[in-house]
């Protein structure tokens, strides 16, 4: 299992409960957190179906991509704003950052 995982997944940026809360989610382990304790409804098809898919990328059967997608329909369905997250000159600044790997 891969919680942490970056590759292939570009961050969202979240905006919770009237624009108090934001996350950005960055991660397998970020998505997984805010769908469990933050998400402000999980009777949704679309929540359902985003709770699904992330253990489905963290298990490696779908790309953190492919459940980005369906992380921002769930959004979508409960109403909330979800912006991508765009670094510029992130290589520039973190050039020696190692790539995270699972076992």
């Amino acid at each position: 299992m891969c919680w942490n995982t970056s590759s292939a997944f570009t961050p969202v940026g979240i905006v919770l409960r009237d624009r108090a809360t934001r996350r950005v989610v960055r991660t397998l382990g970020d998505a997984a957190h805010l769908l469990m304790k933050d998400w402000p409804s999980d009777d949704g098809e679309e929540y359902v179906a985003a709770v699904k898919a992330c253990v489905d990328a963290i298990t490696g059967n779908i790309s953190p991509e492919q459940f980005r997608e369906i992380l921002l329909r769930a959004a979508n369905e409960a109403g909330i704003a979800a912006l991508t997250v765009v670094h510029h000159g992130l290589e520039q600044t973190q050039p020696d950052r190692p790539s995270q790997q699972c076992n």
